[in-house]
């Protein structure tokens, strides 16, 4: 049977849609399923500010009334402004181990992209950095944790086939946190701090943080992030909406605040416990009960495995031995919580200074991602 391309609109269409992502790694034990109703409002104009700069569409692919196939369309407006290009992306793009169906979803996606006056194919990336992005190519055999794309093996073969070529790689580390502060790292923190005045404000809540600090921690995601590929500038209601929606969820034992004399955040890092194995039980549903084990993961006293999120240092405090001050002020807590492992997110191969971040402890370099180009 021929492959049916089908335009996903309605709540219920959108819902098939998110769903395929989850339900094609059934069983997978390195896959980490994502909150259904979290990537529906992801998806939502009406939900996501990123909207303000960006416009989708959403396909699927079907053969023989099952579907085998979906793949989000993007154009950011703000991005490609920003970097000089005409890009269109596409995310959220899963699929069956057939050439038919990648193809006819990339083909959609291409025509859609050229009506919008795009003349490159850029992918998988979504609206802003805060989806997931890149091509997982190695580290197939390690746990995704929630905030990094999982894919099958065959993807990479497809994506070849059809001609998309790297852009750019992602590198990922493991790191095996230390059980006392090494003490070069101690000396380099306490002289960074006295040199440049600064200290370390350990905000004990989301409502304390957003009181004294409000959308700051985004204005330094913005600045520090800039230079850094395929970067999206945030909008004011972004700042505000990722303010609301991240700050209250923080356990602040594992948030790192940098102020300078003037009170304000020159730099921050944020990490989280894994809590993959409690998506895989609740399938990515909260309701009914699937909100206990999200919960009882996010407020665990102890725990192994810990995603370490963000990192942003402002333009004018790199390459000062900041960073130093997070590892210092966070060791303490991995030994408190029984850290025996923590997840880097995705580092750009080329930049030296965030890899340079791991060089205090052991570590390996176990996973890596791609973008994609094509012109079209």
């Amino acid at each position: 049977m021929p492959i049916e391309i089908r335009e996903a609109r309605t709540r219920r269409e959108m819902k098939q849609f998110v769903r395929f992502g989850n339900k094609l790694y059934e069983g997978n034990e390195y896959f980490c399923p994502q909150l259904e109703f979290d990537e529906l409002d992801t998806l939502n104009p009406k939900k996501n500010p990123a909207f303000e700069v960006c416009e989708s569409i959403y396909y699927t692919a079907w053969r023989d009334g099952r579907m085998v196939g979906r793949i989000a369309g993007i154009v950011n407006r703000e991005a490609n402004q920003h970097w000089g290009v005409k890009k269109v992306r596409f995310g959220w793009f899963d699929f069956v181990d057939d050439p038919e169906v990648s193809r006819a979803l990339l083909d959609k996606v291409v025509a859609w992209g050229k009506s919008k006056g795009m003349d490159t194919l850029n992918g998988p990336v979504g609206f802003t950095d805060f989806d997931h992005q890149g091509l997982l190519l190695e580290g197939y055999e390690y746990n995704s944790p929630m905030a990094s794309l999982y894919n099958y093996p065959y993807y990479v073969k497809h994506f070849d086939d059809y001609g998309l070529t790297k852009e750019s790689d992602w590198i990922e580390f493991r790191i095996f946190p230390p059980k006392d502060v090494p003490e070069r790292l101690e000396r380099i923190a306490n002289i960074v701090m006295d040199k440049y005045h600064l200290k370390v404000d350990k905000v004990r809540s989301g409502k304390e943080a957003i009181r004294k600090y409000g959308h700051q921690f985004f204005d330094v995601v913005d600045k520090a992030y800039m230079p850094l590929y395929n970067y999206s500038p945030l909008t004011q209601r972004q700042k505000e909406h990722y303010t609301n929606m991240y700050i209250p969820l923080v356990n602040y034992d594992f948030a790192t605040i940098i102020t300078n004399e003037q009170d304000e955040i020159v730099g921050f890092g944020v990490g989280m416990p894994d809590i993959s194995a409690a998506l895989r039980r609740c399938r990515g549903r909260l309701f009914p009960f699937g909100f206990v084990h999200v919960l009882r993961a996010l407020k665990a006293k102890r725990f192994e495995d810990f995603d370490l999120l963000l990192i942003a240092v402002r333009p004018d405090y790199q390459n000062k031995g900041v960073n130093a001050i997070f590892f210092h002020d966070q060791i303490k807590y991995f030994n408190q919580y029984g850290v025996l492992r923590a997840e880097t997110t995705s580092i750009l191969e080329t930049n030296a200074k965030n890899q340079a971040n791991w060089e205090h402890f052991d570590r390996i370099q176990h996973k890596r991602r791609r973008a994609y180009v094509k012109s079209i």
